[in-house]
């Protein structure tokens, strides 16, 4: 077989695939191993001699130093090892050697990198560097080796960046089952040659940049399994007969191409098809995929899913997704792993047909608009572990039937309208680790033991009528009812004793406020948790000592503060009432935040407003407690006083989460209101991390409220407070007295994810004459991500390889993830910062983008989810892994 070579070095990831062969290495190449090596440091020695006895050509005299009269370990391109003194590295690239390679290299067997690139070696690789079981490294690059491939049955080069065409001699490996070139920088065409490879059973070139269409003959490898030409530009139309000359077809993917025509209808005897251009509905044959185990779509669900009685887990979360639920697909009794709706626009009941899932392990049709009582068959769902109902329009009481779901571990019912009393069946789940009952019509006393005594595990939040429970709940207490047989005498004291406390408390309510000593009253915001005076907060705060203060705005300032008693934490926003906006930046809070709830916006605990000590108007806001503080500081951190090594970032899993935290926000208030919000005054500063790093949105004094009517008019909804919106992040049009409007927050949003993703201020002194963070961003994409991406990120992305490789190579930035997804995510960030508000995106596209971005970034490789490893029991062919 004649050698091929590629413009990088081969990478040989060395692995043992004959777990039962005690004490042999890996047989690399297929051959056979000769005589067991000798294990001492002479051995090493005799080695190196017997490779620079076979050495015939040295224009440089490298072998020269390789003598008696030194250490073998100091001799050139030689390096051992500190603790044994053994050979470790063997390093000889670009040095003009000639001749061939000694068998004897065998016995090198603590060697972990032989780099003989750029020389003229020639002959077979020897069959004894078989026995290397350490070697991880074997570059033999630009020499005149053969007899590599002879056999080989396994090609997999994943992510080594290879660059050039794919080289039609692959073709004449007749032996060839698996070949796997994904994410690397081919480009070229798929050689019609590989339709020869008969015996071929795994096919990936996912990840390339490979064009021009799929030649016929590959789709008649009648043995293919995986078949995956994913994130490449190939065009074309699939066969008709597609999955007929596919017969065991598996796994089959071609998304992100630009493949066009309809789906075959003979594809449904195969599975997981990607989204190209292209047209026409999904078949409804997808019916005949009995063996369907997992399902994801958008858009559309077919209405003969019902029939695949092997789908093991259905994923339709974040759509557009509207009407009731299909019985014939919550019905289906072969779910076992879980079933996902949420996110969608769904309507009516939850069909009962939901009891046929004896198997399933989650039910999740959260932040819908689902209604009606929740099915008493709901306990046949024995195996449920988590039950996600939240964000619908359920009603009644929990139905008693769920006392049977013992191995529940999260249930949550918040943001409905259940009613009725807490089942004190919930006491006796061992297993439960998550309630939420927040924000509905619950009645009654609420248990303290089992999850109940865990005040991080149950909230019950929203629930006026609800009393009892721990003190950290912070519900009311339970009054007992009066015995009907009081006396007549005691109901006759209790009637004086009320009127006389009534009394003097109006006189003393009457001479404080002559006195203007008043005590400042509660104006307790909707479902309020707390009921707090000027003097509580003056306790809470250590008297609103700067060291608890948390930060400055123009309205005001927020305290950090701890209720007595409770001990709980939190934050108090002081209003400046001296600022001329700030009694109508509270009202305009207040406002806002008493109708809307959502678990990315900042909750407000309480408002207070009255007077000080001194007679002083007072206005204030709780809110609860953020223990991350705010993005601001995550982003662009003070060093602290001891030392750089302290600062505390952001990874690029957890700016993307807080990205899709505030997008999720957004999407609230401008599209899930009975009245549409616009915040107006989106920035980092705004932005809180809780304690478990979720991003919620807080500061609404500058927000407006308007009806959707109002929002889709040209009326001009000009701000009483002035400009709305801070420097930098307030959108062009408000600038030139343009109307507030949800684009304008779109503006602010994209601005906010370069700033996240670039750890730039789009105040920065760089931006100036004409540079801004938005073009700054826009001329480096998509080739010079590199250069724009925050520091931190990019020392996150470069942990497998140097900064050299990343900065001189666009392709390495082309296939790896993180970079991919940088892009795409800056993509977003630019058009939702577009000039021209038609040009921008609304928060719902928003969501879904992003959302599809992270889904990616966490997504299993295909190499190890479409492409096999051969089990030991199979017969060891000849094996090369790159990585």
């Amino acid at each position: 077989m004649d050698s091929f070579t590629w413009e990088v070095s081969l990478y040989f990831l060395v692995q043992e695939i004959n777990a039962e062969s005690a004490g042999e290495g890996l047989n690399l190449l297929g051959l056979a191993t000769a005589s067991p090596v000798v294990r001492a440091n002479g051995t090493d020695q005799q080695a190196l001699l017997q490779f620079k006895a076979k050495i015939t050509g040295d224009q440089l005299k490298i072998m020269e130093s390789w003598n008696s009269s030194i250490h073998f370990c100091q001799w050139r391109g030689v390096t051992c090892g500190r603790k044994h003194q053994r050979v470790t590295k063997l390093e000889l690239q670009h040095l003009e050697l000639s001749g061939s390679l000694s068998p004897f290299i065998g016995n090198l067997s603590f060697l972990r990198e032989l780099s003989l690139a750029g020389n003229s070696f020639y002959n077979e690789i020897p069959q004894q560097i078989g026995r290397l079981r350490r070697l991880e490294k074997l570059d033999l690059t630009n020499n005149s080796i053969s007899g590599l491939l002879s056999n080989m049955k396994y090609l997999v080069l994943y992510n080594n960046s290879l660059r050039g065409s794919i080289p039609p001699s692959l073709g004449n490996l007749s032996s060839l089952e698996i070949l796997a070139l994904l994410m690397n920088g081919l480009t070229g065409t798929i050689p019609e040659s590989l339709g020869q490879l008969a015996n071929l059973s795994g096919f990936s070139i996912a990840g390339n940049a490979i064009s021009g269409i799929v030649p016929v003959t590959m789709f008649n490898l009648s043995n293919i399994r995986d078949f995956d030409i994913g994130g490449n530009k190939i065009q074309g139309t699939l066969p008709s007969d597609l999955a007929i000359n596919m017969p065991y077809i598996e796994f089959f993917s071609i998304t992100r191409n630009q493949i066009s025509g309809q789906i075959p209808v003979s594809i449904s005897n195969a599975s997981n098809l990607g989204q190209n251009y292209l047209s026409g509905p999904i078949p409804f044959d997808i019916g005949r995929l009995q063996k369907l185990q997992i399902f994801l779509t958008d858009r559309n669900i077919p209405s003969n899913l019902g029939k695949c009685q092997n789908l093991l887990r259905l994923s339709l979360s974040h759509n557009n997704l509207s009407g009731p639920i299909p019985p014939q697909v919550i019905g289906l009794s072969s779910l076992s792993i879980g079933l996902d709706l949420s996110s969608n626009f769904l309507t009516d009941e939850l069909p009962f047909e939901v009891g046929k899932l004896k198997n399933l392990g989650v039910l999740d049709v959260s932040q819908n608009r689902l209604s009606g009582l929740l099915p008493n068959n709901l306990d046949s769902c024995v195996s449920l572990v988590k039950l996600l109902l939240n964000d619908n329009l359920f009603e009644g009481s929990i139905p008693s039937s769920l006392s049977s779901l013992r191995g529940l571990e999260a249930l949550d019912v918040s943001d409905n309208n259940l009613s009725g009393g807490v089942p004190e069946f919930l006491v006796t789940f061992k297993a439960l680790k998550y309630l939420n009952l927040s924000f509905n019509d619950f009645e009654g006393v609420v248990p303290s033991e089992g999850v109940f005594k865990n005040a991080s595990a149950t909230f019950a939040e929203g629930n006026r009528k609800l009393c009892g429970g721990i003190p950290e709940l912070h519900l009311s207490i339970c009054i007992s009812k009066k015995s009907s047989n009081t006396s007549l005498r005691v109901k006759i004291a209790i009637v004086i004793v009320i009127l006389a406390v009534t009394l003097a408390l109006t006189c003393l309510l009457i001479l404080r406020f002559r006195k203007k000593k008043e005590q400042p009253t509660t104006i307790s915001v909707e479902n309020s948790l707390l009921q707090l005076s000027y003097q509580s907060i003056l306790r809470a705060t250590d008297g609103f000592s700067t060291q608890n203060l948390l930060g400055s705005g123009s309205f005001g300032s927020v305290y950090k503060g701890i209720l007595e008693g409770s001990g709980a934490a939190i934050a108090v926003k002081v209003l400046d009432l001296l600022n001329r906006g700030a009694s109508r930046s509270f009202v305009a809070e207040c406002e806002a935040l008493k109708n809307i709830r959502h678990r990315n916006l900042v909750k407000v605990l309480t408002a207070i407003s009255g007077v000080d000590y001194q007679g002083n108007d007072f206005k204030a806001l709780v809110y609860e407690f953020m223990e991350n503080g705010s993005l601001e500081d995550w982003l662009h951190p003070s060093v602290p006083a001891n030392g750089p090594e302290t600062v505390r970032h952001l990874n690029f899993f957890q700016r993307v989460s807080v990205a899709i935290d505030i997008a999720h926000a957004f999407e609230y208030l401008h599209h899930h209101c009975e009245t549409s919000i616009i915040h107006c005054d989106l920035k980092p500063s705004n932005i809180l991390l809780d304690k478990e790093m979720v991003g919620h949105v807080g500061d609404f004094g500058l927000v407006k409220i308007v009806s959707a009517d109002t929002l889709n008019c040209s009326t001009n909804l000009s701000s009483s407070l002035g400009l709305r919106g801070t420097i930098g992040y307030a959108p062009p049009e408000y600038g030139m007295g343009s109307g507030l409007s949800t684009k304008g927050d779109v503006y602010s949003y994209g601005i906010l994810l370069l700033e996240m993703f670039t750890g730039k201020r789009p105040t920065d002194e760089r931006f100036k004459e004409g540079l801004s963070l938005r073009n700054f961003v826009e001329t480096a994409l998509p080739e010079r991500v590199v250069e724009i991406i925050d520091p931190i990120l990019l020392e996150e992305s470069v942990q497998r390889r140097t900064i050299a490789d990343i900065t001189l190579n666009e392709n390495s930035q082309r296939n790896d993830k993180h970079f991919q997804c940088l892009s795409l995510i800056m993509e977003v960030g630019l058009t939702c910062s577009a000039d021209s508000p038609s040009e921008r995106m609304n928060m719902s596209d928003v969501v879904t983008k992003l959302c599809s971005i992270l889904d990616e970034f966490l997504r299993p490789t295909r190499l190890h989810r479409g492409i096999r490893t051969p089990k030991a029991a199979q017969p060891a062919g000849n094996v090369v892994f790159l990585s």
